[in-house]
This record gives structure tokens, sequence and C-alpha cells, in this order.
């Protein structure tokens, strides 16, 4: 064991040479000229400029096949003036008058709408970029692209677009600003690549061939954007986004007045370079974030929830993307976890073409005496190495301000954590993979107070297979990260796993095999504390539908009390070995229909030779494109012995998405939890009267299940503005 994670590192020099090579669709260009005369973007294709641009055609399918040209014809003309960058795109239609659209909402869910999508490499490094797009009612699409494709749609910027629908196409076109996007000043040469998905033949292609078991957006496989001259210098580039909100808040189980708090504050962007961003915020407010979906936890270690707050979004991959799932230095919902936030600062983006740096910090107040005010500060280095690969530092800093021994005893003055990482990824894609170190600073904490991890993973459209694994010391602590597995007091974890994938020529299906995953936990003395052995079998329909069976076998040795309810009953003691099975499905519809399902069930085993049964379903339904509807809901049916007898966990409630037209929405929802006893109401009235500029209306009731008593009820009404200087 020890010699497997000794050798890791010394593997990758095996596979390194692939990633030495040519970038894969090098010969696919797009040459980009300056308009000839001013663009109107209104979805009509009628601009004299378009007559003399480049057309980019023929697209490649992805999936169901990757062999052959699209059928759904797509046409892309590119050109630019001295503040925009433009796009005009024909989406002729396979079948006449076909459109299959969820909603007119911005940042829509992908696999469930006709769209086109746009993908810049603005660095020419095949890591980082941006993406912009519509789906075919209009509804606007833009993220962050980072870690060599993954896109970010809670990035938000300002630009504009239109669509335009026909009997037998539909028109997309958009103005970008080159203030809105991060890009390497004097050089001529983009990656690009443009995607297409058509649900009314269950197709998804591109211009410049991507293999099907990569995702469009993979910036290994972008074409080239030729510039006639190097793209203009956007200019002083500075935006003020100031902040007006009025929250009403009453406590109805302690009997606490109606509280009323206005509060104002905004956000500054400052661009130093056109690849290099300064942010700064002062008394930020967060009351129009969604709220986090609630999720039954029968786990032993804290859940995860991701980030939606704004300020922490733009190169959040820099900070965030860190470390492992389970072993993350930095994880920014840390900061302002119940206290406010007084101010913060972020510096990020590239320094050149193969540099990238990102520097924060944040002050935070308190709302007692026991609570210390806190400053967060991380820097992160990342340096681009062969064709895709990088190394990365970061160092997380967390200092009580006003700490004293007398007040804040509870706390620790100060969390440090410094690591190294070096991030695999091969010209095509076909290898990735990670080697980590990480070291924490603590007071009363010194020895074995270190992390290390690492992972190789090969892909291929048939086989998967990888290896991770990971040493976390009994020492180690990172209170500004997400390190669940922490609380082991020092583990050895290996998660090896391998599938694979019989294609075959039918009518209905496209590919079906198996996969094998097994988790391995052992203590420090190296005894056994976890083991997960899970055997499935995936079918792939061509219609996007998939259906998975899958069987399970699980060891566990507590190494703390649990309760395996969570109600906080009775718990099961430290030291106890709990052995069972379980057997599996798990199904999805396809997206084409307006009426979509999920569901997935387990039959099976649970701590203490008891019995669980899990069913999760997830109903949806839309009158495109106007109204979508889902019906979610999970049912735990455990029985144990004494004393927790038969338990039976409900989390169900309906959510309504109303979208008016593409700058009105309305969404509401319910969430039952018998488990937290509580049912929460959601509504948020969203309307974007002018681009990035929001007047939102969010108002959230919390209830007693038992009696539909009111707990808490708030009421927040928020101006934003977007102001360019």
């Amino acid at each position: 064991m020890l010699r497997t994670f000794i050798l890791t590192p010394f593997i990758f020099c095996f596979i390194i040479f692939q990633s030495i090579a040519q970038k894969p669709n090098e010969n696919y260009q797009y040459h980009i000229h300056s308009a000839v005369s001013p663009v109107k973007v209104d979805g009509v294709a009628d601009d004299a400029a378009w007559s003399a641009t480049e057309t980019a055609k023929d697209f490649f399918m992805i999936t169901p096949m990757d062999t052959s040209f699209s059928r759904a014809l797509t046409d892309v003309k590119m050109c630019y003036d001295k503040h925009n960058l433009y796009i005009l795109v024909v989406n002729y239609k396979p079948v006449k008058g076909g459109l299959i659209v969820e909603s007119l909402k911005r940042d829509f869910a992908f696999g469930k709408n006709d769209n086109f999508l746009l993908f810049m490499d603005t660095f020419d490094d095949k890591t980082n970029g941006f993406s912009f797009g519509a789906n075919a009612a209009g509804a606007p699409w833009d993220g962050q692209q980072g870690d060599g494709g993954t896109v970010d749609l809670s990035w938000d910027n300002k630009w504009v677009s239109a669509v335009k629908n026909e009997d037998d196409k539909w028109v997309w076109e958009a103005a970008i600003p080159f203030k809105s996007i991060r890009y390497k000043p004097g050089i001529t040469r983009w990656g690009i690549n443009f995607s297409r998905q058509d649900l009314t033949i269950s197709e998804k292609s591109s211009w410049a061939p991507v293999p099907r078991q990569f995702p469009s957006a993979s910036l290994a496989y972008t074409g080239v954007l030729v510039w006639d001259v190097p793209p203009p210098t956007p200019g002083p580039n500075i935006s003020v986004i100031p902040y007006a909100a009025m929250r009403m808040t009453k406590d109805h189980q302690n009997d606490i007045p109606t509280k009323y708090k206005p509060t104002i504050g905004g956000d500054v962007k400052i661009g130093l370079t056109p690849s290099l961003n300064l942010d700064l915020t002062v008394n930020p407010d967060f009351s129009q974030v969604d709220v986090d979906v609630q999720q039954t936890n029968l786990d032993r270690f804290e859940l995860f929830f991701p980030e939606r707050r704004q300020f922490f979004l733009e190169n959040a991959d820099l900070f965030a993307n860190f470390g492992y799932a389970t072993i993350r230095p930095f994880f920014s919902r840390r900061i302002g976890l119940g206290v406010p936030i007084q101010f913060g600062a972020r510096m990020s983006g590239k320094i050149n073409k193969n540099w990238r740096i990102g520097v924060l910090d944040v002050q935070t107040g308190s709302n007692d005496t026991l609570t210390p005010h806190n400053n967060y500060a991380v820097f992160a280095l990342q340096r681009q190495v062969l064709a895709r690969s990088n190394v990365r530092f970061i160092f997380v800093n967390k200092d009580a301000t006003n700490y004293t021994t007398e007040r804040h005893s509870a706390s620790n003055r100060y969390n440090r954590n410094i690591g190294a990482e070096f991030n695999l990824a091969s010209a095509k894609n076909l290898w990735t993979g990670k080697v980590m170190f990480l070291k924490s600073f603590t007071p009363g904490r010194s020895s074995d107070d270190f992390t290390h991890a690492a992972d190789l993973k090969f892909t291929k459209a048939n086989l998967i297979w990888q290896w991770q694994h990971e040493y976390v010391g009994k020492n180690y602590n990172a209170e500004v990260g997400y390190v669940p597995n922490a609380v082991r007091n020092g583990y050895y974890k290996i998660s090896p796993n391998v599938a694979y994938l019989f294609f075959i020529k039918h009518p209905k299906i496209i590919s079906h095999g198996p996969k094998l995953v097994n988790n391995t936990f052992w203590d420090k003395n190296f005894d056994l504390s976890d083991r997960e052995f899970i055997l499935s079998y995936n079918v792939n329909f061509i219609n996007r539908a998939t259906v998975a069976v899958w069987g399970s076998s699980n060891y566990v040795r507590l190494l703390r009390p649990f309760d395996p309810t969570n109600l906080g009953n009775a718990t099961l003691a430290t030291g106890t070995e709990h052995n069972w099975k379980a057997v599996g499905f798990d199904i999805v519809s396809g997206p084409q229909n307006r009426f979509t399902y999920l569901a997935s069930g387990i039959l099976g085993g649970y701590y203490q030779n008891g019995k669980r049964n899990n069913l999760r379903a997830e109903l949806g339904y839309r009158v495109q494109p106007y109204v979508a509807i889902t019906m979610a809901g999970n049912y735990n049916d455990i029985r144990l012995p004494e004393p927790w007898k038969r338990t039976q966990l409900w989390l169900v409630g309906p959510r309504v998405d109303v979208t008016f037209t593409n700058n009105l929405f309305f969404t509401t929802f319910m969430q039952y939890n018998n488990q937290a006893d509580n049912i929460n109401l959601n509504a948020r009235l969203q309307w974007r009267y002018k681009p990035a500029s929001d007047l939102f209306i969010v108002y959230t009731d919390n209830y007693l299940p038992e009696n539909f008593k009111v707990k808490n009820r708030a009421i927040v009404l928020k101006f934003t503005y977007w102001w360019n200087l």
C-alpha cells in the first residue's frame, strides 16, 4: 500500500509524453475580420456586415455517434468592431416547426433544450475560457470555463442577444463586449468551437470534431479563431454595481417583533489588463441567491453545498478547484457563515499565457462577543506546463483579528494551509490526473498535519479506468476548506474504478456495459474501517435516456458514535462493525418529451443488521417556453432494532419556474423535510430591466409540519444596477 502511494507520482512520467502534442483540431480555422458596416442585434440576418464574413458549417456529430456529419445543418458567422465581438448563427431545423425548450430562464439546463453554444479559449491555453449561447426560445447562457472546459454558469456578465424563430430555422445573434471577457492582448489566435444540440433528432454536434466521450465544451478540441489583427484593447474597464435592499424579518417562534433592516453596498470590477481583473465588495448582500435544495442526511459526514454568491465566482477554479471533491483547502462558503461580510477584494486572471494568479482577502464581523472577527486571505498561482497540464500553488490564511483567550477560547487564533499540485491533462484529454500535497498550521497541532492524494484516469469511448488514493494526517486541519473525512482522525483511502461500454447497432440503444467502483478506508494503524464495492450495469439509449442496475457490498467500523437516522436519538458505539448488501436502480428519461422523469431506488441492509429501502423520484412537465413544473420526492424507510424501530423520512416538494419573458422570471418552491421538522417556502421574482441589472423580490417562510405554524418569515426587496464607466 505505502509503495503504491509513493510510486504514483512517478507513474505520471510514463504518460507525460502524451501531453506534448499538436492541437488536435489545428486545421479547423475561422478567419475573423472587422465589420464592414454596423451590426444591429435583432436575430435577423440582414445586416450588410454579414455578407462579407466567412461561414463555419459542416458540423460533425458528437452524439449519438461521432463518425459522421451532423444531420442538423448550422451556419455561423463572426465579425467585430472596436467595442464588441458579434456572432450570427442560423440553426436549420431538421424537423420543420420542431422546437424543444424548457423555459426562457437564463443559464438553462443544457440537456433539456435545443441550443447553440459558443466556447472561446481566449488565452489559447486549452484550459480557460468563456461560453456564450442561447436556447431556441432566446434564453441566454453565459459561463466561465476552467480546468479544460468545465462551465461555471454562476458567472454573469453584461452582453446582449436576440433569437428569431421561423418554421425551418431559428437564428441567434449576439454582441459580446470586449470589456465583458478576459483575453491576452496582442495575440491573433484564440481557441474556438461551436456546439449545437437538437433534441428533435437526439443529436449533439460541433464545428471542430469532439469525441463522444467528452463534452462539447472541451477546450482540448477547439479549432482556431484567426484574427486579421489583434483584438482591440477594451480601454478603461471599470464597472460599478451598487445595490440597495430592504429586509423585513419576523421570528414567530420566539415572539420577536418584526424587524426592518435597510442595507446598501456594492461591488466594483476593475480591468487591470484585458486578462487580469480586480473585484472589490463592500457590505455585500446575497439575499437573491437561490436557496439550497435540502438533502436527507444519512451520512456520517458533512454534506456539500455549492457556492452561489457572485463575488466568489469569477476565476473560482483558481481557488476552489485545488484538491479533490472531499479534500479542498479552500471552500468559500466557510466565509460569512452566519456572520456579516464587511468588505472584500479579489484580484484574479492571467499574467501572461502561462501564468495565472489569484489573490483574495475578505473581512468578516460577528454577531456576538463569543465569535471573533476573522480575516480570510488566499493566494493562488498556476503555471501552464506541457500542452494542457499545470502546476498550482495555494496559501490559505484565516486570522482572528480581535482574538482574546478569555472570549474566544472555543476558536483557534489562526489556521493556515499551504499546498502544491500537478494537474495532468494530455493533448487529446485521454489521460488526466493529479498529484497533491497540503500542510496545515494550527495552534496546538503539530506533526502529521499534512495530506497527500493522487489520481490517474484514462478515458476512451468504450473504456474508462481510474486510480485514486488519499492520505490525511490526524492533525491536518482546513478550517476554510471542505474535508469531511478529516473527522476520522487520519486515514488512508483507495478508490479504483473501471467501466466498459459495448457500442451496438440498434434502433433504440446506443451502448451498454458494466462499471466497478471500490472505496476502501484504513485508519492510521492500517486497520480496515470502511469498504464499499459497487457493480453496476448501464444502458444508454439513443434518445438520451439511461437505465442502470447495481449491487453493492458495504463494511463499516465506526470511528465515533453515530445515529443511523440522524434524528438525534440513540447512537451506535465506537468500534462496532456493520456489514450489509444492497441492490438498486437508476432511470432517467429522454429530455424530448414535455413530461420527463427520473427515479432511483435502494433495497437492502443497513447498520445494526437493519434494513433500508429508499425511493427517489422527480417528475417534470413543461409548458414551453413559459412554465416548468417539477415535483421531487425522497422517501427512506429504515428498520432497526430497539431503540430506533422503524423510521420513515420524507423530503418532498414542488418547484415552479415561470419565465414571462427573457427578462422577467418567477420561481417558487416548497420543501417538506421531516428529518429537519421543517417546511420551507421560497418565492423569488426577478426583473432584469437592463443587461445585468435587476430588481428582486424574495419571500421566505419556514413552518412547523405538524400544524403549519409559522416559525419565521422574511421578505427582501433588492435593487441592483450595473454601471460601466
